[in-house]
């Protein structure tokens, strides 16, 4: 069998402790020497309490003996120094060992590359750990092993279930639904909102961050708002996806309090920062809290790290150091390439990476450090004085910053940034090798330029036009030249005009 199956009568346990095992010689050798496939027989002259099977004492036998096998191995090894370990630490390392076995027999090897690899390189540890202390709570109180397919299921049931999780995302559902119906149950066309969507007009009606609405109207709700809003299918969907597998994966690891405080003070953060930077923008979606709950796994993975790649966890000591090395290039070109995708329109880096910010600070005070006691790993006092301040300054910084820039934003006018080259950490036009009519997107205000035309009566062809710039500029331009006829062609061509003749592309 390839599970450890429990003995399901409670009341034999005493028949089952180590003292019938140690006799029971003949037993232990047949499974050590089967490597876990044992078959012989139970003798027929041996008696068995009510409600056991001769396939009971197999099993639990088979997991003692790869238990005493896994023992002998890390015994070989001389544990983490060299040093005999104590009878306690060297059966909560077996019980870990086993737990990581069985994990890996189910989901296979870990890939701990980038950030979210990682994370769930964690917490798998976690799950590992658990169950080996869940054994050890067994073993002292002379209950029956769980079996670890069993012990599985439970983590994944009942009260752990992602509620917070499926809380948001049947919310920002429901809104989805309810934006389009205020758009008149329709979606605006591929130009003016490719992510399949209400317009812009019906984004501000529901809730959209807007710093002109916030400052000078008092409409504050639109800090939060927004994290439950999205612009149209396609951000809904991709914000969904990730939402469920990161916020779930969190969740579950630490609960609903602590998905909760790393999912909203982030994305209301975030979103803060937007408004104060980029106070011509709209913004809706809730990346700002994804990103924070990314931020989390990440202040996870550094107050974990000692102990993360550590010899007492992973069964493979070798090229420990190139490891680490591998491990921090990732991330650093994980983080590199969150930081890219926010250089595209449509998408406010100042929410994400205001939100990972705050995430890994919430995360230092909300994720929960796994004890080195457990492997035996001392701590120093120095060490211990560093986790209790961490602990505490995570949320405390995260509420002072958030404290700051609301004062920066109630004293701003609500409509300039007090950093106009700041939009450029959010959007910039690409790729700059092509001319600047030949960019894949733009980063300016040219999009949305109007323009009075004047036509030549005698030939029909449009004379000149005077372009409203984003600034407010007018701007005359003679077309003469051009011939031009066709006024929906030109109406197209209007925010070429605009890049080519106005002196500022963005609104003041």
């Amino acid at each position: 069998s390839d599970e450890i199956s429990p003995i399901h009568e409670q009341n034999t346990n005493e028949y089952y402790d180590d003292s019938y095992y140690e006799n029971s010689s003949a037993v232990f050798a047949a499974a050590l020497a089967s490597n876990g496939s044992y078959s012989t027989n139970v003798s027929a002259n041996e008696q068995l309490p009510d409600g056991v099977t001769a396939r009971d004492v197999h099993e639990d036998a088979m997991m003692r003996a790869l238990a005493t096998s896994l023992r002998r191995s890390w015994g070989d090894r001389g544990g983490a120094t060299g040093a005999k370990m104590s009878p306690d630490l060297e059966r909560r390392l077996h019980d870990f060992r086993l737990a990581q076995k069985k994990r890996r027999e189910r989901y296979g090897n870990e890939r701990p590359w980038g950030i979210l690899g990682l994370y769930d390189h964690l917490a798998g540890i976690r799950a590992d750990v658990e169950w080996a202390e869940d054994a050890a709570w067994r073993r002292e109180n002379h209950e029956p092993y769980l079996a670890w397919s069993d012990f599985e299921d439970c983590r994944d049931s009942g009260f752990n279930r992602p509620f917070f999780t499926i809380i948001v995302m049947v919310v920002c559902t429901a809104l989805l639904v309810a934006s389009i119906g205020v758009n008149g149950w329709k979606v605006e066309s591929f130009s003016s909102n490719p992510m399949i969507g209400p317009s812009a007009e019906t984004l501000i009606k529901m809730g959209a961050k807007q710093t002109n609405l916030i400052v000078n109207q008092g409409e504050w709700f639109r800090l939060f708002s927004p994290m439950i809003l999205h612009a149209g299918l396609i951000h809904y969907l991709l914000n969904m996806l990730a939402l469920w597998f990161i916020g779930s994966a969190v969740e579950q690891n630490h609960g609903f309090v602590a998905a909760a405080i790393i999912f909203i003070i982030p994305a209301a953060g975030g979103t803060i920062l937007s408004a104060i930077f980029l106070p011509e923008y709209i913004s809706v979606g809730a990346s700002g809290g994804i990103f924070g709950l990314i931020g989390a796994c990440f202040a996870d993975i550094v107050i974990n790290w000692r102990l993360l790649f550590s010899k007492q966890v992973n069964a493979d000591d070798q090229g420990t150091t190139c490891r680490h090395i591998i491990i921090v290039l990732w991330l650093v070109v994980d983080i590199i390439i969150n930081c890219l995708i926010g250089l595209t329109p449509y998408v406010d880096n100042f929410t994400h990476m205001g939100g990972m910010v705050y995430g890994f600070l919430c995360g230092l005070s909300t994720m929960e450090r796994l004890s080195t006691d457990f492997f035996g790993i001392p701590t120093s006092t120095l060490a211990k004085i560093r986790n209790i301040i961490c602990r505490f300054m995570g949320l405390i910084i995260s509420v002072v910053l958030i404290m700051v820039s609301t004062a920066l934003l109630v004293e701003s006018d609500g409509v300039s940034s007090p950093c106009s080259n700041c939009r450029y950490a959010s959007c910039v036009k690409f790729p700059p090798w092509n001319d600047d009519d030949n960019k894949w997107w733009y980063c300016d205000d040219c999009n949305a330029v109007e323009a009075t035309l004047t036509n030549d009566a005698s030939s029909g062809y449009i004379e000149s036009m005077t372009l409203e710039c984003p600034d407010g500029f007018m701007e005359f331009i003679d077309l003469s030249d051009e011939e031009v006829t066709d006024r929906e062609w030109l109406s197209r061509q209007l925010p070429s005009y605009c890049r080519q003749n106005c002196a500022n592309v963005f609104k003041e």
